[in-house]
């Protein structure tokens, strides 16, 4: 088993890279299937998640050239099957995007309904919704989602939440539609408007992502295209959380500030120095923070991905601050672990209070994944030392979580049990 041994109360210095958006790459690798030429496919992150779902779409019969760790070349004219299941894909969120990926092209689908991280509710009842409103027969059975359409018909959805995967899933079935089809309501986030970018760059016709009201023109098929995944701005966040904890000076390469412009305010509201570049971001920290409060809210607001990562700041920062969770309700299973490190958490609902105190290293377990990239946060803001179970979780997201924060002087390393 392993697990993180870190040493806190140390700053942080230097420079990290930050590599290709892991929730904008799961849909786009579902995507890529959609044509029968080949597609390729660079800055993917190296992670487990994005690993299963490679494995999942060769075992469908795509063809999967794996170039190196951040690059692949997949041609999906040798799907034989368009069912997708096995034990792994059933672990993941992003299973379904095969769901809107197979019905756009083959106009059926069998895909296990989607696993993740235990933070709460995460119904698909609005992709249901969007292809039945294409004309799909859609049931669940057996573990299985079962959709299937003589045709996909273009139409007017209008989504009654803001979803994010149902915005991309209706997007990508719509874009093998006949006829134009409007989704009101749409998602605005980076990686709705990278997915319909490389959509777009196979052939598709889709206008207007990244505000909330999006239009497709179906066209009969796609063609091969090469493309380049967005940074990931929730790791960015992750590692400037983690210098405005820990203090220090620290340099965010690779990334797309306007992506940040959320979390950058919130860090200037607690005392941070930000500084934007073209593609990099650069905090200062004196460790010295204000208490502040933060709501979640769909894109451009405060990501519900991130909220976990200030919540561990702010354990640390003198005085009353306050957290509203509006996304998911078991965002702070958390708390429990930060307690345990002295923190002082009240739990109401969907809200909690933090006052800030210091904190002691001790033993804890990640238990999902954005929660655990918090417990390394906490750890490194820390007297002492931690140990950090669970990192199955964390590396779900975060291709090296240890080698990038000792680039950055941290005292951080993974040690296998097992093996000791």
């Amino acid at each position: 088993m392993e697990q993180y041994v870190i040493k806190g109360g140390n700053p942080l210095n230097g420079e990290v890279e930050i590599g290709g958006a892991k929730n904008a790459a799961l849909a786009i690798l579902a995507a890529a299937i959609m044509t029968d030429e080949t597609v390729t496919i660079e800055n993917l992150p190296n992670v487990r998640d994005i690993n299963v779902l490679l494995q999942a779409i060769a075992e469908i019969g795509a063809m999967v050239d794996r170039i190196d760790a951040h690059t692949v070349k997949i041609n999906g004219s040798f799907i034989k099957d368009v069912t997708v299941d096995n034990e792994f894909i059933r672990r993941i969120r992003a299973s379904y995007y095969l769901i809107g990926a197979l019905l756009g092209k083959y106009k059926k689908a069998e895909v296990a309904l989607p696993g993740g991280c235990d933070i709460g509710s995460r119904p698909i009842d609005l992709h249901i919704k969007g292809f039945r409103a294409m004309g799909a027969d859609v049931d669940i059975a057996h573990g299985l989602v079962i959709a299937e359409a003589e045709k996909l018909n273009g139409t007017h959805i209008y989504l009654d939440k803001v979803s994010v995967g149902a915005t991309i899933n209706i997007m990508m079935a719509a874009s093998m539609a006949e006829g134009k089809t409007v989704i009101e309501n749409a998602a605005k986030e980076p990686h709705v408007v990278d997915v319909a970018n490389f959509l777009n760059s196979m052939g598709a016709n889709i206008r207007g992502a990244g505000t909330d009201v999006i239009r497709i023109v179906g066209v009969e098929k796609l063609h091969k295209t090469e493309y380049s995944v967005i940074p990931d701005q929730i790791e960015a966040g992750t590692f400037m959380f983690a210098a405005a904890a820990a203090g220090g000076d620290v340099l965010v390469k690779d990334v797309i500030p306007k992506h940040l412009e959320a979390t950058t305010a919130k860090l200037v509201e607690a005392g941070c120095k930000v500084e934007e570049f073209d593609d990099a971001v650069r905090i200062i920290s004196d460790g010295k923070l204000h208490h502040t409060q933060v709501t979640t809210l769909p894109y451009p607001g405060f990501p519900t991905d991130l909220q976990s990562p200030l919540l561990a700041v702010l354990t640390t920062v003198p005085g009353i601050s306050r957290i509203r969770e509006n996304i998911f309700e078991n965002r702070f299973k958390i708390c429990s672990e930060l307690t345990k490190m002295g923190a002082h958490i009240e739990v109401r609902g969907s809200e909690v209070k933090i006052c800030g105190s210091r904190l002691k290293g001790c033993r804890l377990r990640a238990e999902e994944l954005r929660g655990g990239a918090a417990l390394v946060i906490a750890a490194l803001a820390a007297d002492g030392e931690s140990v950090i179970e669970g990192v199955p979780f964390i590396r779900r997201g975060y291709e090296d979580i240890c080698r990038d924060l000792r680039y950055l002087q941290a005292e951080i390393y993974m040690e296998d049990i097992l093996s000791v």
